[in-house]
């Protein structure tokens, strides 16, 4: 048997019995590339922003970061019953925004844990909750543009250029132009409703070109269209930046007519009007007929007969050299300060890990740049229509105020930057130029828009200080700290009822006569705050 076994003829390993082995991944050189644009949309919104730190909060936030704050954050349960039952109560004042509501009443409470967790006066937390929504913003406004410009499958390869370029003109268009801005007034929300009409419109655009829809994703859309026609006004401008995303999108692929009216990607846009307008047209009937004789919130005013006169300055009110002015209009304005040289140091160390990236990133041609182009008009021209309909927004243009600020502004400053990067995309393509050239355009312009988020830091450093030196601002941002920092003696609650009187001081003389309503809602404010945070009442006098 032994011999037998030795004088057998080996017998070829066939690999029976045996897993096959899997062939290595390819490798991916571009994931260090997508980090890269990750780090610059958070990094340059921070830098832009940061001058605004402690700026004090203004209009409703003055109460509701601690009023909804304190009370949401231990029960946060609550939300959705408060919300919904406030609808009626909101509906008289001219406006439908159940779901925006509680996504502004989470942010509160988002921002008051910040407070109670780390001892942050409530203005800091507020501006930090407002960074963060920024940079989401930033990230939404490039999810947009690779959807609409890969001629493959998003995601699924190297970054375009325009992905790499996009984060420094995004970054740049967070100025402070005013005090409606969404810079300094409610940008944690407003934020946050921009990067979701963005992702709406990117989620169109990846159905381009798809043979079905799915039930599912139908579903989904009808549903995702009710939710924007519940959420706020801003939001309803999803639907019709992703009606306009998918043709767009189609002519890029070259698709054929038919293919681009009866694809996956119209019929995800025809679902969310389907789910949308069940919602929004009874709703805006409702606000007409409530709303007819006057008397409703002037922010949700419609007036049409004056939009086309207003709609140039809402077009133009990104423009950063508009929104710079009204930044800087304060008696400490126009001085060159050193947020404008620090800033540019700390953004061109980001230029040179850009410049390292940039031959790992896709160069897009003119066809793409036109399609980014048509992007950034479909996104500016709904949310200038928007400004442009409102009735105080008419009249500020009427009266010359160019670049301010308003609702439309977290829209309109992403829809700016997506027409910026798409003419410098355009100017110095690749297919038009030598590849020296290219570089050496793309890094020009690159160093451009860094320039303009510098002086863009600088004039926030402005702003801030401008809005600092009034004496409200100054009694809240010590109501901040003295809530922060309880002091439990007699003489802190002296403190505390000296800033009460301050506050009771600052209003229009005709509202200070017996218990205003302001002076109420101040005192419940403060006092849900301190009772949380301390277990006692802001001033011991109060009512």
């Amino acid at each position: 048997m032994t011999a037998e076994a030795r004088n057998a003829t080996a017998r070829p390993d066939t690999g029976a019995g045996r897993r096959p082995v899997a062939e290595p991944a390819p490798p991916r050189p571009w994931r260090p590339v997508w980090r890269g644009i990750v780090l610059r949309c958070v990094l340059v919104p921070l830098i832009v922003l940061s001058p605004l730190v402690a700026l004090q909060p203004g209009a409703d936030h003055r109460f509701n970061v601690y009023a909804n704050g304190a009370r949401y954050l231990v029960r946060p349960w609550e939300l959705a019953g408060a919300a919904v039952r406030s609808v009626p109560q909101y509906l008289e004042l001219g406006n439908f925004r159940p779901l925006g509501r509680m996504v502004e009443w989470l942010l509160d409470a988002v921002t008051f844990g910040l407070t109670e967790l780390f001892g942050l006066p409530a203005n800091v937390s507020l501006r930090l909750v407002s960074f963060a929504a920024a940079t989401v913003l930033t990230l939404a406004a490039v999810v947009l543009a690779e959807c609409v410009v890969s001629r493959g499958r998003p995601f699924a390869g190297p970054p375009s250029l325009i992905a790499a370029v996009l984060p420094f003109a995004v970054g740049g268009s967070f100025v402070a132009a005013g005090r409606t801005s969404t810079t300094v007034l409610f940008g944690g929300l407003y934020f946050v409703t921009a990067a979701l009409v963005l992702l709406v419109g990117a989620a169109a655009a990846r159905t381009v070109g798809r043979i079905r829809l799915g039930v599912r994703l139908g579903v989904i859309a009808v549903l995702l269209g009710a939710v924007l026609a519940a959420f706020n006004e801003m939001a309803c401008l999803a639907v019709p930046l992703a009606t306009l995303v998918v043709p767009i999108r189609a002519w890029l692929l070259g698709l054929s007519r038919r293919e681009a009216a009866l694809g996956a990607g119209a019929r995800f846009a025809g679902l969310l009007w389907a789910g949308f307008l069940p919602v929004a047209v009874p709703v805006r009937a409702i606000i007409a007929v409530k709303c007819a004789a006057g008397g409703c919130y002037s922010g949700s005013d419609v007036a049409p007969a004056g939009a086309l006169a207003a709609l140039p300055n809402r077009l133009t009110s990104w423009m950063p050299p508009m929104t710079w002015q009204r930044a800087t209009e304060g008696p400490y304005g126009h001085t060159l300060t050193a947020a404008l040289p620090l800033a540019l140091l700390v953004l061109l160390l980001l230029v040179r890990r850009f410049w390292r990236d940039l031959p790992r990133c896709d160069t897009p041609d003119r066809r793409q740049a036109w399609a980014l182009a048509g992007t950034g008009f479909a996104v500016l021209l709904p949310a200038a229509t928007m400004g442009a309909l409102n009735l105080q927004m008419q009249r500020l243009a009427a009266a010359g105020w160019w670049g301010l600020g308003w609702r439309d502004s977290a829209l309109a400053g992403a829809a700016g930057a997506l027409l910026t990067v798409a003419l410098l995309t355009g100017v110095f393509a690749r297919s038009h130029r030598s590849a020296r050239a290219h570089r050496r355009g793309v890094l020009g312009g690159v160093l451009l828009l860094v320039v303009v988020a510098a002086v863009a830091t600088s004039a926030n450093r402005d702003y801030r200080a401008a809005a600092a030196a009034e004496k409200p601002a100054f009694v809240h941002d010590r109501v901040a700290q003295e809530i922060v920092d309880f002091d439990r003696s007699a003489a802190g609650d002296a403190r505390r009822c000296t800033l009460r009187d301050q506050f009771w001081a600052g209003l229009p003389r005709d509202r200070r006569t017996g218990y205003p309503p302001e002076l109420r809602r101040f005192d419940q404010a403060v006092d849900t705050a301190t009772q949380r945070l301390a277990g006692r009442p802001f001033c011991t006098k109060a009512p």
